[in-house]
This record gives structure tokens, sequence and C-alpha cells, in this order.
């Protein structure tokens, strides 16, 4: 059984909008709500979303334990959500949120500050390229 065929208590309409993928999971962004800042990259089901919408706080599937986490109950490094959005093909998340502390597993803000492969728009590549 997919992810996206175990009972869910998401609203439905949203659900048949959704595009999963073939493990029945949607990439979840979270982006700080003031800053536009990026902090990480998690993965949602229908159940996961749901929680999300109603309780308030980032609900994630991890893919490693096979299991739901809450960001902030084992590390009180907590997402208290914003606002959240699907893109326009409907196949990811956009959750904005206040991240309390670090939002990396690593203790580090984002996940998206160790290993830079671009820095900045003065990169050489013409604007036509990018």
């Amino acid at each position: 059984m997919t992810r996206s065929n175990r009972p869910s208590s998401l609203d439905p309409e949203i659900a048949a909008r959704l595009r999963r993928s073939a493990d029945g999971l949607l990439p979840a962004i979270a982006q700080q709500y003031d800053t536009g800042e990026v902090l990480m990259l998690g993965w949602m089901d229908d159940e996961a979303l749901h929680r999300t919408l109603t309780t308030g706080r980032c609900t994630y599937w991890s893919r490693s334990r096979r299991e739901y986490w809450v960001k902030g109950d084992t590390s009180g490094h907590f997402q208290w959500v914003k606002s959240v959005a699907l893109d326009c093909d409907a196949d990811t998340v956009l959750v904005k949120v206040d991240q309390v502390g670090a939002a990396c597993h690593t203790g580090a803000r984002t996940c998206f500050d160790a290993d830079v492969l671009l820095k900045d728009a003065d990169s050489g590549v013409p604007a036509s390229d990018q």
C-alpha cells in the first residue's frame, strides 16, 4: 500500500489535487515567513499535510524511520506554521513558518548553507543562460 492510499483526515478536495511521488509523498519546503530564508526540505503524505494544516506545527514523514515526526518534538526547534501553499503543479508544498532554533538536524539554522555550489549573482554565467 502506498502512503497516499493509507487512511487520512485530509480534506478530500485537497487530496484530489495532489500529485504525489510513486511512494505517495510530496516534497515540503520550509521557508522562514518574514525573511524568505529557505530552511529545509521534508516529505509529507496526506496525513502529515492534514496534521500540518490543523495543528499549526509542521509534521513530516520520515523516510528513514518510516514514521511521522513533528518538527521540534525532540529537538525543541519548532516550526510554527504561518501559511501553506501548493505549487502550480500541485506536486510540492511550501510551508511558511516561524522557525524557533535550528531547522537542520546538524544544528545549523538552515540545511542549505553548508555546501554552497554557486555564490551570489556574479557567477560569470551570462544572464541569458541562467
